[in-house]
């Protein structure tokens, strides 16, 4: 009965193996017909850039619209704050961008993003930093943003993210044939120990996994730090064109201590963040506390 059960087991083992080849032998097949088709190597790559500009573009474009339909976003009229519209006039005077629209919604914590471009941007405002900021204090915030529009930030991190995931997603399909191929391997050895829901010991396929990972980590950590290193840049701007650091800090401590933890698909764009230690290497924003340590240096 035994050796019945294992002779059964091995059967399973390797049609399932036969199952896992096929995909193997399928994948190289359609690899194998890229490589051999009448396209250059750098064509090809030329062309995959391409579109994924041209989808992180349109990602870009789309995405403002629907930033704002999430946040229930609402214009701000000029003529019922026409102090913040002044000091917006002012500003972009200033700086290379036009003006851009300004909304005002509620949003999870007191906050300011800015989205588009500089022909084309939009800030929005949360209501209470309206209440909470003196008109200096805002004039800081308002130019940290206009900063990051002047340095199309928001197109530069989304063509960012679109490339690095471009990258990750090519280099798992070249591997493709040999991860299935070795993942059948390591199925059929399992089987054949009487053992399928245990690991064979041949772990080829979860290397090639942990590879893909490492890469798709090393990439997000590249992308999040320029985009650190970005908001200090927009500081610094804001710093310049306003002549005011104390102001900006002052407003950053403010919108520090009425904020309050929140998480969600906005929160990327938010000006504040508050990840720990350990969270720090993976996050959009530095802390507070750093970027305020910047805006004092900016006076010595």
């Amino acid at each position: 009965m035994a050796v019945g059960r294992r002779l059964v087991m091995a059967l399973v083992g390797v049609l399932v193996f036969a199952v896992y080849a096929a995909a193997a032998a399928l994948a190289y097949w359609v690899l194998a017909g890229v490589v051999r088709a009448d396209v250059s190597l750098a064509s090809t790559l030329a062309i995959v850039v391409v579109a994924t500009v041209v989808f992180a573009y349109a990602s870009y474009r789309f995405g403002t619209r629907r930033v704002l339909q999430e946040l229930d976003a609402r214009p701000l009229a000029r003529g019922s704050s026409p102090a913040a519209y002044d000091r917006l006039d002012r500003l972009t005077d200033r700086m290379d961008v036009g003006t851009p629209t300004i909304y005002v919604a509620r949003m999870p914590m007191p906050n300011a993003i800015s989205l588009g471009g500089p022909g084309d941007g939009a800030i929005v405002f949360d209501r209470a930093l309206f209440r909470i900021l003196t008109p200096v204090e805002f004039e800081g915030v308002l130019a940290h943003e206009l900063a990051h529009l002047e340095s199309r930030d928001s197109l530069v991190q989304t063509v960012a993210y679109s490339l690095s995931r471009t990258v990750v997603s090519l280099l798992a399909v070249v591997l493709l044939p040999v991860t299935l191929l070795a993942a059948g391997v390591s199925r059929l050895l399992a089987w054949l120990r009487g053992q399928p829901f245990e690991s064979s010991g041949f772990d080829v396929h979860q290397r090639i996994g942990a590879l893909v990972l490492a890469v798709f980590l090393a990439l997000t950590l590249l992308v999040r730090a320029h985009s650190r290193s970005r908001e200090f840049a927009a500081d610094e701007r804001a710093v310049e064109v306003t002549g005011r650091p104390g102001a900006l800090a002052a407003a950053l401590r403010k919108i520090e201590r009425a904020s309050e933890p929140a998480g969600g698909i906005l929160s990327p764009l938010y000006v504040h963040t508050d990840e720990t230690d350990d969270e720090r290497w993976f996050s959009t924003h530095p802390s507070m506390e750093e970027r305020i340590d910047r805006i004092r240096e900016l006076t010595e």
